[in-house]
Protein backbone atom coordinates (compact mmCIF):
# COMPACT_ATOMS: atom_id res chain seq x y z
CA UNK A 1 0.00 0.00 0.00
CA UNK A 2 1.04 3.53 -0.66
CA UNK A 3 -0.91 6.98 0.71
CA UNK A 4 0.04 10.43 -0.60
CA UNK A 5 -1.62 12.55 2.17
CA UNK A 6 -4.09 14.39 0.63
CA UNK A 7 -5.36 11.99 -1.87
CA UNK A 8 -7.01 9.63 1.12
CA UNK A 9 -10.14 10.93 3.64
CA UNK A 10 -8.11 12.58 6.59
CA UNK A 11 -10.51 10.00 8.95
CA UNK A 12 -9.03 7.54 7.35
CA UNK A 13 -5.22 8.25 6.95
CA UNK A 14 -5.47 8.95 10.64
CA UNK A 15 -6.74 5.47 11.28
CA UNK A 16 -3.32 4.55 9.75
CA UNK A 17 -0.94 7.02 11.18
CA UNK A 18 -2.01 5.89 14.43
CA UNK A 19 -1.77 2.43 14.07
CA UNK A 20 1.40 2.74 12.59
CA UNK A 21 3.38 5.56 15.25
CA UNK A 22 2.51 3.77 18.37
CA UNK A 23 2.61 3.22 20.89
CA UNK A 24 2.45 7.42 21.85
CA UNK A 25 2.23 7.93 25.46
CA UNK A 26 -0.80 9.94 27.46
CA UNK A 27 -0.92 13.24 27.86
CA UNK A 28 -3.95 14.05 30.09
CA UNK A 29 -4.07 17.47 30.64
CA UNK A 30 -5.62 19.00 33.33
CA UNK A 31 -6.49 23.36 32.38
CA UNK A 32 -9.15 25.86 33.62
CA UNK A 33 -10.60 28.81 31.94
CA UNK A 34 -10.21 32.33 32.30
CA UNK A 35 -13.51 31.71 35.12
CA UNK A 36 -11.36 28.85 36.71
CA UNK A 37 -13.73 25.84 35.83
CA UNK A 38 -11.69 23.05 35.65
CA UNK A 39 -10.93 20.50 32.10
CA UNK A 40 -9.63 17.50 31.77
CA UNK A 41 -9.02 15.23 28.66
CA UNK A 42 -6.19 13.05 27.53
CA UNK A 43 -3.98 13.11 24.24
CA UNK A 44 -1.99 10.88 22.56
CA UNK A 45 0.01 13.33 20.17
CA UNK A 46 2.50 13.83 23.04
CA UNK A 47 5.97 13.36 24.00
CA UNK A 48 8.71 15.23 26.18
CA UNK A 49 11.21 17.10 23.98
CA UNK A 50 14.16 18.38 26.28
CA UNK A 51 15.37 18.52 30.13
CA UNK A 52 16.88 21.73 29.69
CA UNK A 53 15.03 23.29 29.97
CA UNK A 54 12.15 20.49 30.36
CA UNK A 55 10.26 20.64 27.29
CA UNK A 56 7.09 18.67 26.92
CA UNK A 57 4.45 18.98 23.53
CA UNK A 58 1.17 17.60 22.74
CA UNK A 59 -1.56 18.47 19.98
CA UNK A 60 -5.41 18.71 20.58
CA UNK A 61 -6.05 18.48 17.06
CA UNK A 62 -9.35 19.88 15.54
CA UNK A 63 -11.77 17.39 15.07
CA UNK A 64 -11.89 15.65 11.87
CA UNK A 65 -15.43 15.64 11.85
CA UNK A 66 -17.09 19.08 11.70
CA UNK A 67 -13.12 20.87 12.51
CA UNK A 68 -14.07 22.43 16.04
CA UNK A 69 -11.43 22.73 18.70
CA UNK A 70 -11.48 21.26 21.96
CA UNK A 71 -11.72 22.83 25.22
CA UNK A 72 -7.96 22.56 26.12
CA UNK A 73 -7.14 24.40 23.39
CA UNK A 74 -9.65 26.86 23.99
CA UNK A 75 -8.60 27.28 27.84
CA UNK A 76 -4.91 27.64 27.25
CA UNK A 77 -5.20 30.46 24.59
CA UNK A 78 -7.09 31.71 27.77
CA UNK A 79 -4.62 31.05 30.43
CA UNK A 80 -1.08 29.73 28.65
CA UNK A 81 -1.08 27.03 31.55
CA UNK A 82 -1.56 23.32 31.84
CA UNK A 83 -0.73 20.28 34.36
CA UNK A 84 0.42 17.28 32.38
CA UNK A 85 -0.66 13.87 34.23
CA UNK A 86 0.84 10.58 32.99
CA UNK A 87 -1.63 7.84 32.41
CA UNK A 88 -1.16 4.44 34.04
CA UNK A 89 -2.63 1.16 33.96
CA UNK A 90 -4.66 1.49 37.36
CA UNK A 91 -6.61 4.50 35.98
CA UNK A 92 -6.68 4.27 31.98
CA UNK A 93 -10.66 3.84 31.84
CA UNK A 94 -11.33 6.96 33.91
CA UNK A 95 -9.10 8.40 31.84
CA UNK A 96 -11.03 7.57 28.65
CA UNK A 97 -14.40 8.47 29.94
CA UNK A 98 -12.79 11.74 30.74
CA UNK A 99 -12.34 12.27 26.83
CA UNK A 100 -16.35 12.16 26.51
CA UNK A 101 -17.20 15.42 24.59
CA UNK A 102 -19.07 16.53 27.35
CA UNK A 103 -20.57 20.21 27.09
CA UNK A 104 -18.16 23.20 27.94
CA UNK A 105 -17.49 24.10 31.60
CA UNK A 106 -18.73 20.23 32.92
CA UNK A 107 -16.05 19.10 35.71
CA UNK A 108 -14.86 16.30 34.07
CA UNK A 109 -12.92 15.34 37.28
CA UNK A 110 -16.66 14.92 38.83
CA UNK A 111 -17.48 12.63 35.35
CA UNK A 112 -14.28 10.57 35.80
CA UNK A 113 -14.15 10.24 39.25
CA UNK A 114 -10.57 11.42 39.65
CA UNK A 115 -9.26 13.74 42.81
CA UNK A 116 -8.55 17.20 41.81
CA UNK A 117 -5.32 18.39 43.88
CA UNK A 118 -3.92 22.10 43.85
CA UNK A 119 -0.93 23.36 41.96
CA UNK A 120 1.70 25.11 43.65
CA UNK A 121 3.36 26.95 40.49
CA UNK A 122 0.11 26.63 38.60
CA UNK A 123 -3.70 27.55 38.43
CA UNK A 124 -4.84 24.38 36.75
CA UNK A 125 -5.25 20.73 39.54
CA UNK A 126 -3.37 17.82 39.66
CA UNK A 127 -4.63 14.27 39.19
CA UNK A 128 -3.79 12.87 42.66
CA UNK A 129 -4.21 9.41 41.23
CA UNK A 130 -1.80 9.89 38.21
CA UNK A 131 2.21 8.60 39.26
CA UNK A 132 3.88 11.76 37.73
CA UNK A 133 2.25 15.00 37.04
CA UNK A 134 4.06 18.15 35.47
CA UNK A 135 2.69 22.03 36.07
CA UNK A 136 3.49 23.60 33.25
CA UNK A 137 3.85 27.17 31.71
CA UNK A 138 2.57 26.85 28.24
CA UNK A 139 5.26 28.54 25.83
CA UNK A 140 4.23 28.82 22.66
CA UNK A 141 1.07 27.45 20.62
CA UNK A 142 1.75 26.37 17.10
CA UNK A 143 -1.27 26.16 15.18
CA UNK A 144 -0.56 23.84 11.92
CA UNK A 145 -3.61 24.46 10.02
CA UNK A 146 -7.10 25.29 10.03
CA UNK A 147 -8.67 22.45 8.66
CA UNK A 148 -10.59 19.16 10.40
CA UNK A 149 -7.27 17.02 11.27
CA UNK A 150 -4.59 19.81 11.75
CA UNK A 151 -2.46 19.65 15.10
CA UNK A 152 -1.98 22.07 17.57
CA UNK A 153 1.50 21.95 19.22
CA UNK A 154 1.22 22.96 22.95
CA UNK A 155 4.80 23.93 23.91
CA UNK A 156 5.18 23.38 27.68
CA UNK A 157 7.93 23.99 29.78
CA UNK A 158 7.95 22.18 33.24
CA UNK A 159 8.47 24.40 36.45
CA UNK A 160 7.47 21.61 38.66
CA UNK A 161 7.39 17.79 38.67
CA UNK A 162 5.52 15.71 41.30
CA UNK A 163 6.56 12.15 41.35
CA UNK A 164 4.80 9.63 43.89
CA UNK A 165 7.35 8.03 45.93
CA UNK A 166 5.90 4.45 45.55
CA UNK A 167 7.22 3.92 42.03
CA UNK A 168 10.56 4.55 42.67
CA UNK A 169 13.29 1.48 43.33
CA UNK A 170 15.83 1.61 45.67
CA UNK A 171 17.87 3.43 43.33
CA UNK A 172 15.78 6.42 43.53
CA UNK A 173 14.78 6.11 39.80
CA UNK A 174 11.47 5.19 38.13
CA UNK A 175 11.11 1.49 38.28
CA UNK A 176 8.76 0.58 34.90
CA UNK A 177 7.06 -2.02 36.44
CA UNK A 178 5.95 0.13 39.46
CA UNK A 179 4.99 2.93 37.64
CA UNK A 180 2.92 0.79 35.26
CA UNK A 181 2.62 3.34 32.35
CA UNK A 182 -0.08 2.87 29.16
CA UNK A 183 0.34 3.66 25.78
CA UNK A 184 -2.03 4.22 23.02
CA UNK A 185 -2.45 2.37 19.83
CA UNK A 186 -4.58 2.92 16.83
CA UNK A 187 -8.31 2.21 16.85
CA UNK A 188 -9.48 0.99 20.62
CA UNK A 189 -5.85 -0.39 21.56
CA UNK A 190 -3.56 0.65 24.10
CA UNK A 191 -0.86 -0.95 25.34
CA UNK A 192 0.60 -2.05 28.89
CA UNK A 193 4.34 -0.94 29.45
CA UNK A 194 5.35 -3.52 32.54
CA UNK A 195 6.20 -7.48 33.15
CA UNK A 196 7.15 -8.84 30.19
CA UNK A 197 6.19 -6.00 27.73
CA UNK A 198 9.32 -4.43 29.10
CA UNK A 199 12.64 -5.13 27.96
CA UNK A 200 16.45 -3.51 28.25
CA UNK A 201 18.98 -3.05 25.21
CA UNK A 202 22.44 -2.55 26.06
CA UNK A 203 23.92 0.77 24.66
CA UNK A 204 27.20 1.83 24.75
CA UNK A 205 27.84 5.35 26.08
CA UNK A 206 31.51 5.48 25.40
CA UNK A 207 32.78 2.39 23.34
CA UNK A 208 31.39 2.21 19.61
CA UNK A 209 30.02 -1.70 18.67
CA UNK A 210 31.92 -3.30 16.24
CA UNK A 211 28.99 -3.39 14.01
CA UNK A 212 27.44 -6.35 12.28
CA UNK A 213 29.88 -6.20 8.92
CA UNK A 214 32.76 -7.19 11.66
CA UNK A 215 30.95 -10.71 12.75
CA UNK A 216 32.24 -13.74 10.93
CA UNK A 217 30.71 -14.63 7.84
CA UNK A 218 28.87 -17.52 9.05
CA UNK A 219 26.93 -15.64 11.85
CA UNK A 220 26.31 -12.68 9.90
CA UNK A 221 24.54 -15.42 6.94
CA UNK A 222 23.18 -17.53 10.06
CA UNK A 223 19.50 -18.78 9.20
CA UNK A 224 19.12 -19.12 12.70
CA UNK A 225 20.45 -16.13 14.58
CA UNK A 226 17.70 -13.25 13.96
CA UNK A 227 18.32 -9.43 13.14
CA UNK A 228 18.30 -8.80 16.67
CA UNK A 229 20.50 -11.46 17.64
CA UNK A 230 23.35 -10.04 15.27
CA UNK A 231 22.80 -6.64 16.90
CA UNK A 232 22.79 -8.02 20.23
CA UNK A 233 26.58 -9.70 19.03
CA UNK A 234 27.69 -6.32 17.38
CA UNK A 235 27.36 -4.70 20.35
CA UNK A 236 30.71 -5.93 21.88
CA UNK A 237 33.07 -3.22 21.35
CA UNK A 238 36.09 -5.59 20.66
CA UNK A 239 35.57 -9.33 19.20
CA UNK A 240 36.13 -11.65 22.51
CA UNK A 241 38.34 -14.00 22.22
CA UNK A 242 38.32 -17.31 23.08
CA UNK A 243 37.96 -18.37 27.13
CA UNK A 244 39.92 -21.58 28.13
CA UNK A 245 38.06 -21.53 31.13
CA UNK A 246 34.66 -21.12 29.57
CA UNK A 247 32.72 -24.41 30.56
CA UNK A 248 29.17 -25.34 29.26
CA UNK A 249 27.48 -28.80 29.20
CA UNK A 250 25.43 -28.22 25.87
CA UNK A 251 27.80 -27.10 24.36
CA UNK A 252 29.67 -30.19 24.87
CA UNK A 253 27.11 -32.52 24.29
CA UNK A 254 26.83 -30.67 20.53
CA UNK A 255 30.02 -31.55 19.81
CA UNK A 256 29.41 -34.96 20.83
CA UNK A 257 26.19 -35.50 18.99
CA UNK A 258 27.01 -33.37 16.04
CA UNK A 259 30.69 -34.14 15.27
CA UNK A 260 29.86 -36.03 11.90
CA UNK A 261 27.54 -33.11 10.70
CA UNK A 262 28.90 -30.00 10.40
CA UNK A 263 26.11 -28.19 8.88
CA UNK A 264 23.97 -29.25 11.66
CA UNK A 265 26.10 -28.84 14.45
CA UNK A 266 26.63 -25.20 13.01
CA UNK A 267 22.72 -24.74 13.31
CA UNK A 268 22.53 -26.43 17.03
CA UNK A 269 25.64 -23.86 17.94
CA UNK A 270 23.94 -21.04 16.81
CA UNK A 271 20.57 -22.47 18.38
CA UNK A 272 22.27 -22.64 21.49
CA UNK A 273 23.81 -19.19 21.32
CA UNK A 274 20.32 -17.73 20.82
CA UNK A 275 19.08 -19.02 23.74
CA UNK A 276 21.74 -17.24 25.73
CA UNK A 277 21.25 -13.73 24.02
CA UNK A 278 17.47 -14.33 24.44
CA UNK A 279 18.60 -14.16 28.15
CA UNK A 280 21.51 -11.41 27.77
CA UNK A 281 24.60 -13.65 28.06
CA UNK A 282 26.08 -11.76 25.44
CA UNK A 283 29.86 -12.87 26.40
CA UNK A 284 28.36 -16.38 26.66
CA UNK A 285 26.97 -16.59 23.16
CA UNK A 286 30.21 -15.33 21.89
CA UNK A 287 31.84 -18.26 23.13
CA UNK A 288 30.06 -20.94 21.91
CA UNK A 289 30.13 -19.45 18.40
CA UNK A 290 33.83 -18.76 18.87
CA UNK A 291 34.04 -22.90 20.05
CA UNK A 292 32.20 -23.82 17.13
CA UNK A 293 34.54 -21.67 14.32
CA UNK A 294 37.56 -23.65 15.84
Amino acid sequence: MQIIPGQLPTAALQGYLQGAVAPRPICFASTVDKEGRPNLSPFSFFNIFGSNPVTLIFSPARRVRDNTTKHTLENILETMEVVINVVNYSMVQQASLSSCEYPKGTNEFEKSGFTPIAAEKVKPFRVKESPVQFECKVKEVLTQGTEGGAGNLIICEAVMIHINDEILNEAGTIDPHKIDLVARMGGDYYCRASGAAVFEVAKPNTSLGIGIDALPLSVRQSSILTGNNLGQLANVHVQPEIDPAFEDDHLKNIFQYYSITPDEMEKELHRHAQQLLEKGHVQEAWQVLLAGAQ
